[in-house]
């Protein structure tokens, strides 16, 4: 009997945490977002408002170790390089505490910026304070904001191959800033993340 008991109970305790897993608070599509200051790898603050020109922004949560994040670095350069010029930069944030991720540091993100040769502010989350308001949860984890609404128009990955650039049948991220800048409701508004969990001291 005890030990039904106990089994009954680890079940119910797993079957929990599960349920909790899932639960992810933050921004959803059609939320007006909070404008942030972070400091950038040149070590200024920037925030959204200082871009008067943007028609929107591509935030981008990424960072220099997880696998996932540097299978997609020259993606989202190119997302940048692209769009940044028709007004929709990439911002990318490294959310993860560096305490928790070793190589994830403010320094260690210069280093990888210079190496790779980053076209967009890469900003550091200190204290981790904006990524929970956002509801990211992986390394990448995209957020595409409108301008003039300051709304959420898309949350999830740059494509449908996290792995393998060569693989990539659909690219979400330019179907959507290319459906915007036409004046178009985004045909997709939500994809699945797939990268690492975002790192914290627990």
């Amino acid at each position: 009997m005890n030990y039904k008991k106990s089994i009954l109970i680890l079940l119910v305790v797993a079957m929990a945490s599960a349920f909790t897993g899932k639960i992810v608070k933050g921004y959803k599509v059609g939320d007006v977002i909070e404008d942030f200051k972070l400091k950038n790898i040149d070590d200024k603050m920037v925030s959204l408002s200082d871009y008067k020109k943007a028609k929107g922004f591509i935030i981008i949560f990424t960072c220099n170790m997880c696998p996932y994040s540097v299978a997609n670095e020259d993606r989202i350069i190119a997302l940048d390089k692209k769009y940044k010029k028709l007004g929709f930069p990439v911002i990318a944030i490294n959310p993860n505490d560096p305490a928790a991720s070793k190589g994830d540091g403010f320094n260690d993100m210069k280093v990888r910026a210079s190496e790779k040769g980053f076209t967009f502010p890469y900003l550091f989350d200190e204290g981790q304070k904006v990524y929970p308001k956002f509801g990211a949860s992986k390394t990448p984890h995209v957020y595409i904001v409108s301008k003039k609404s300051m709304k959420v128009e898309y949350i999830g990955a740059i494509d449908n191959n996290s792995r393998d650039e060569g693989a990539v049948t659909k690219k979400y991220v330019e179907t959507v800033v290319d459906e915007l800048l036409a004046g178009k409701k985004p045909s997709v508004t939500e994809t699945r993340a797939i990268g690492c969990s975002i790192k914290v001291v627990r």
